[in-house]
């Protein structure tokens, strides 16, 4: 992606790097986000809430440090975004949630406290599907987030603000939540990068939860090494750790390892043919700078019959998490979010206990599979972004469900564009977050450049 600001196009590693020159200071990059959010915000819809206030305050302290010679790390200044459904102190606590439009959060969540405990500048709370259960972030209470590439067509959800936030250059990096996906399905909608990392790495702690068994909080940015920076202080790696644990498998690494590629031919009736072309194109790329990834096939392995197993598993949790809103305050959901969250509380303990299966023996079957090799390619969503009024969302995260049942780190890549000009995404699945986010950088780079969308290139 490349913006004309060039605070804007630095990304994150890009304003490490000229925050130590003495180039830009974190007043200058977070007034340049907050006046671009207030220019260029509004059709998207990507946030509900902006704290100009609390977040030029955060960057004065940072810009003291740094002319001190004193940064608490090196996200120091870094202006970031958070997904409603992970507090904020002072801010709300809505979680997509109509009812809770007015809910202030009392304090920060686990992973927002360890990225202010960095330096990290929060410039507000961003628009999400209600309850995190969607894939559209078409939102009856906070209306829908728009796709930078297209107005009308949905940038994914359930963190569909955090992808087209980034996307958009609102903000340097984001924070989400992935359940069945929705970390990487805005980042495959949107065109940028999206990091499930392992289960468990960044702290649920203070995230409204949807579901105990499969929810994950994640990052999302323009670059795999974005995204490897917000996770290492988003995991509260202490010290100097998080230095390295901000370093991405390089291809040296990467070149020795044995690499598998999912097989698309099964999916002949599913899957955008352009997608197929990229992805192809993508992995002939990588295999031209040495890699050897073998094509394969996850025998055994149902995609779409194992995402219907989790979205059971999640409603019935969420409906379980939220029970208490929904008993005292019903009229503050949607009738769809009504509809979905008493369908899970209605399923019976058989067919729960069923799917509960299902996944394990899913599990244990992928990993036989996967144990030759150090990670797995496959497409992120099996097209690009569609209408709101599409109805394209029968098989949007059979593909990204995978990663959240082996909770097992899944990073999402924008691998080029359709011919309509709209972002197309492989993930890398692997056994370590280093793997998964340099083997997606590897790919990504070595395929067809995503352009800016065109509105925001200024």
């Amino acid at each position: 992606m490349t913006f004309t600001n060039p605070i804007i196009e630095a990304g994150v590693a890009g304003l490490i790097a000229l925050y130590d020159q003495r180039a830009v200071t974190p007043v200058e990059a977070t007034q340049a986000y907050l006046a671009r959010i207030e220019r260029l915000g509004g059709p998207l819809n990507a946030y509900t809430s902006v704290d100009e206030d609390g977040a030029l305050t955060a960057a004065r302290a940072s810009a003291e440090r740094w002319a001190a010679g004193e940064p608490l790390s090196g996200i120091d200044g870094v202006p970031v975004a958070i997904k409603g459904n992970i507090a904020v102190a002072g801010m709300p606590l809505h979680a997509g949630i109509g009812a809770h439009r007015d809910r202030i959060a009392t304090e920060d969540a686990a992973c927002v406290a360890a990225l202010r405990e960095a330096g990290a500048v929060i410039l507000g709370v961003l628009n999400m599907h209600e309850g995190a259960v969607g894939a559209t972030t078409d939102n009856e209470a906070f209306g829908k987030a728009h796709n930078p590439y297209a107005p009308g067509l949905t940038a994914g959800g359930s963190s569909g603000g955090s992808g087209s936030a980034v996307a958009a250059g609102l903000c340097a990096g984001a924070l989400g939540t992935d359940t069945l996906g929705s970390v990487r399905i805005p980042a495959s909608f949107c065109g940028v990068v999206g990091h499930k990392p392992t289960q468990g790495l960044i702290s649920m702690d203070g995230v409204v939860a949807l579901s105990w068994t499969l929810d994950h909080v994640g990052v999302l940015a323009r670059s795999a090494q974005d995204c490897a920076y917000l996770l290492a202080h988003a995991a509260a790696v202490d010290g100097d750790l998080a230095e390295s644990f901000s370093q991405i498998a390089d291809l040296d690494a990467l070149r020795p390892a044995p690499f598998a590629a999912v097989d698309l031919a099964p999916f002949g009736d599913i899957i955008d043919p352009e997608l197929v072309k990229a992805y192809d194109a993508a992995i002939a790329a990588a295999r031209g700078l040495g890699l050897d990834i073998e094509t394969i096939s996850l025998e055994g392995y149902d995609f779409n019959a194992m995402m219907q197993n989790g979205y059971l598993i999640m409603t019935a949790e969420g409906a379980v998490s939220l029970e208490d809103d929904l008993a005292s305050g019903p009229e503050g959901f949607s009738v769809a979010g009504r509809q979905t969250f008493g369908w899970g509380a209605a399923q019976p303990a058989a067919s729960l206990a069923k799917a509960y299966r299902a996944v394990g023996v899913a599990v244990d079957l992928v990993k036989d599979h996967l144990t030759p090799y150090a990670a797995l390619l496959l497409p992120t969503t099996p097209g690009p972004a569609f209408s709101f009024d599409a109805g394209g969302v029968a098989h949007v995260a059979d593909f990204t469900a995978l990663g959240d049942f082996l909770g097992m780190p899944s990073c999402a890549a924008p691998i080029g564009v359709t011919k309509a000009g709209l972002p197309l995404s492989i993930q890398a699945l692997a056994w370590d977050d280093e793997t998964a986010l340099g083997l997606a950088d590897l790919v990504s780079n070595a395929a067809s450049p995503t352009p800016t969308p065109q509105a925001f290139r200024g």
